[in-house]
């Protein structure tokens, strides 16, 4: 896999920049994230009762990427208890638009695919 030390994608090694998206995009719980920050600002514990199925160590996992690629912003509040805060970055919520897409793709793919 084509990363640096810091997890960042390396985008020099590919031939197509496509495979970019689909490196950053990858992974079972990357689209249900941006999915469901696409819908406002989410503290940890929302996340993951918005995806039950996910463990804490792979949402940490996955946040980490995702900030670290740009895609997300973490907002750590000076509070006791600590407060952090996920939300998209300007670039991520670019890709709003094409997960609308893919949605209702699949919606029309699953209507026709049980015809």
């Amino acid at each position: 896999m084509p990363e640096d030390r810091t997890n960042k994608v390396s985008c020099s090694s590919y031939t197509y920049e496509l495979e970019v998206a689909f490196e950053i995009l990858s992974g079972k719980w990357v689209p249900q994230i941006i999915w469901n920050l696409a819908k406002g600002e989410k503290r940890f514990g929302q996340l993951r009762k918005l995806m039950p199925k996910i463990t804490q160590k792979m949402l940490t996992q996955q946040l980490r990427s995702l900030e670290k690629n740009g895609i997300i912003n973490r907002t750590a509040y000076p509070e006791v208890p600590p407060v952090v805060e996920y939300s998209l970055t300007e670039i991520g919520k670019k890709l709003i638009p094409s997960f609308d897409s893919l949605n209702d793709w699949a919606v029309e793919y699953l209507q026709n695919r049980d015809a």
